[in-house]
């Protein structure tokens, strides 16, 4: 993966919209379903319809924290947004931006000598936009970083 020729301008965020509009909706009509069903079924006490709405209301909820993941790169740095997490980074902190074959997202490798998946980047149902959104973030960090990294 190389540098794009041309990176975004800041701020820019990164997350993978057709699997947002794919959870979006699986989880709307996934409660309209089960609200329908508690509505139409005329054996269901208050309770069991009560049930299902909730249910419906809980998939719902499980189905946008898996939308919430993100990356927004700012001047100031980066933030990566996961399923229940937030981290600030500093454009130095980040040595590496690594999306190789087979891998669910970005992996940032960082100064201190971990990793941080970034999961507002997948490849998912949209390879082609994560494969650019990789690569702008390459750039970025290559641009605003420290410079003690190299693109393979």
């Amino acid at each position: 993966m190389s540098a794009p020729d041309a990176l975004p301008s800041l701020p820019v965020t990164f997350r993978p919209t057709r699997t947002r509009v794919v959870l979006y909706a699986v989880g709307i009509a996934q409660l309209a379903a089960l609200a329908a069903i508690a509505a139409l079924l005329p054996k269901l006490s208050g309770g069991e319809r009560a049930s299902f709405v909730l249910t419906g209301l809980l998939v719902l909820a499980v189905l946008l924290l898996l939308a919430r993941p993100k990356v927004v790169a700012r001047q100031e740095g980066v933030t990566v947004v996961n399923l229940t997490t937030k981290r600030e980074l500093a454009w130095p902190q980040i040595l590496r931006v690594n999306l190789r074959v087979g891998d669910p997202w970005v992996h940032l490798d960082l100064a201190d000598g971990t990793s941080l998946p970034a999961m507002g980047i997948q490849p998912g149902i949209a390879k082609d936009q994560a494969i650019r959104d990789a690569r702008a973030l390459r750039g970025l960090t290559e641009t605003h970083g420290s410079g003690r990294h190299t693109a393979p």
